[in-house]
């Protein structure tokens, strides 16, 4: 059970996470980690590089099993090399398609999920801050306006679980406080986000819970 900047009080979990340790090449960074992410809420994590923050979304989104422990996402364990339902995520390094327009790139992600929607890459682009009609293919865009298409992928399908790794960075003042608005709005309508930034100013704005991330553990900001 969470309070919240609103008042409010979360007692539905979106994602629990209980004992997940996970070791690679001999190094533990996973170290018996608990937590809870409140559904519909905007869950942050700060600390330093190396301190397993990325790796702690990847299990979360199944794209690494952990050693020991479990992950319930929306009342469902994760299964070895499953991935939850529902799930958008923005997690580095940067996968686009460097040929493509933003505009066909989406289309073509759509067009793996559903009848390619020409309205929603629109919508999603224009959200992020991106025009809908540059013909600039991804290669000669700036790594601000890859963080925002990137944002516009993970946002494709409406997701009701969004995993974020540093959306801000690269951004200027005008893109972080869009790319805020965007995480706001997705909250309010009901998805569970959780967000890995360096930037504490960042994570004070928007985020509804804190934790702390320091050599493979994770720790709630009372």
């Amino acid at each position: 059970m969470n309070e919240h900047k609103d008042g409010t009080v979360s007692r539905v979990p979106g994602v629990i996470v209980s004992g997940v340790s996970k070791t690679i090449k001999g190094n533990r960074v996973l170290d018996g980690i608990n937590a809870v992410f409140p559904a519909a809420r905007i869950s942050g994590i700060r600390g330093h590089n190396g301190s397993g923050k990325t790796m702690l979304l990847r299990a979360i989104a199944g794209l690494i099993s952990v050693d020991e422990g479990s992950i319930e996402v929306f009342g469902q364990t994760l299964g070895r090399g499953g991935f939850p339902k529902g799930l958008g995520y923005m997690i580095e390094p940067l996968e686009l398609w460097e040929e493509f327009t933003g505009s066909e790139m989406l289309l073509m992600l759509s067009s793996l999920r559903e009848k390619p929607d020409r309205h929603r890459v629109d919508d999603v682009l224009v959200r992020v801050g991106l025009n809908p009609d540059d013909v600039r293919r991804i290669k000669s865009y700036s790594l601000g306006m890859r963080r925002r298409l990137n944002l516009a992928q993970a946002l494709m399908g409406n997701p009701c679980l969004l995993l974020l790794d540093e959306p801000t960075n690269a951004l200027d003042e005008n893109g972080q406080e869009a790319m805020s608005r965007v995480l706001i709005d997705e909250r309010n309508r009901g998805t569970t986000i959780i967000v890995v930034s360096h930037d504490r100013e960042e994570l004070d704005r928007i985020a509804d819970i804190q934790f702390i991330m320091s050599e493979g553990r994770l720790r709630e900001v009372r």
